[in-house]
């Protein structure tokens, strides 16, 4: 780090703080959270998250397997499976990082910055990865090991016991109006990529609050995510 990154330095700090890793490397901390955008729009910085994010996508991956393996005792392979894959999609890193407060500390271009990437669904979830490699390369397979299995705690104690659901959007709708809650509204915050790849990303709205944003290939994919966020943010509870 340069003296004229000081206050970076405290931000960093404060975020090595509340993940309870002290960086040895902040710079890799620092790397973790940069988005791509940010290095295009400068000649002086190089390195982006994206290395990193390739990392942390096989580590977290194998910290999952390694721990439904030993709670799951003589769960078939299939079932393993399908639990790990409602633990690491996009949609439970996102609430990860929003729970960290990830936003705050990226670096981002001033497009990216203007355009809500700080709070993007795809955005977020690839600085948890990224910041999963980190930690790894900075303190070893047991400090990320604690740091991945204390983030996601309670996404995986609920995909073990079957909370998690494969429709969140009909769950969560059942569930507002069993209990009288209010109306649901989802709205298109925008769409990105080519017409091949596109990702749509939508926010879902109790009456006037903000309860969950979700991406997606599709419409309907991110209206899926949109919901599961907001069953993760309202704390419910599959009562079956």
């Amino acid at each position: 780090m340069t003296s004229m990154d000081l206050k970076r330095t405290g931000q960093l700090k404060e975020l090595s703080d509340a993940i309870g890793h002290s960086f040895k490397n902040l710079q890799l901390l620092n790397n973790a959270l940069t988005h791509s955008s940010y290095v295009a729009s400068r000649n002086d910085y190089l390195e982006h998250n994206e290395r990193l994010e390739f990392i942390g996508d096989s580590i977290l991956n194998m910290i999952i397997s390694l721990h439904l393996y030993q709670q799951c005792k003589g769960a078939p392979e299939g079932h393993l499976t399908r639990i790990r894959a409602g633990i690491v999609c996009e949609q439970s890193l996102f609430a990860a990082a929003e729970r960290l407060g990830l936003g705050k500390y990226l670096l981002l271009s001033r497009g990216e910055e203007n355009t809500g990437g700080r709070n993007r669904v795809s955005i977020l979830a690839d600085a948890f990865e990224a910041l999963i490699a980190a930690v790894y390369l900075d303190g070893g397979i047991k400090k990320v090991r604690n740091f991945v299995l204390d983030a996601l705690d309670e996404t995986i104690s609920d995909a073990v016991e079957n909370k998690l659901f494969s429709d969140y959007k009909s769950f969560l709708q059942e569930h507002i109006q069993k209990n009288n809650s209010g109306k649901l509204a989802y709205v298109m915050l925008g769409e990105e990529g080519p017409d091949h790849n596109k990702t749509f990303e939508m926010a879902l709205y109790l009456d006037d609050a903000l309860i969950g944003k979700g991406a997606g290939h599709s419409k309907k994919d991110a209206q899926q995510a949109a919901a599961k966020a907001a069953i993760l943010c309202l704390g419910i509870r599959n009562e079956q």
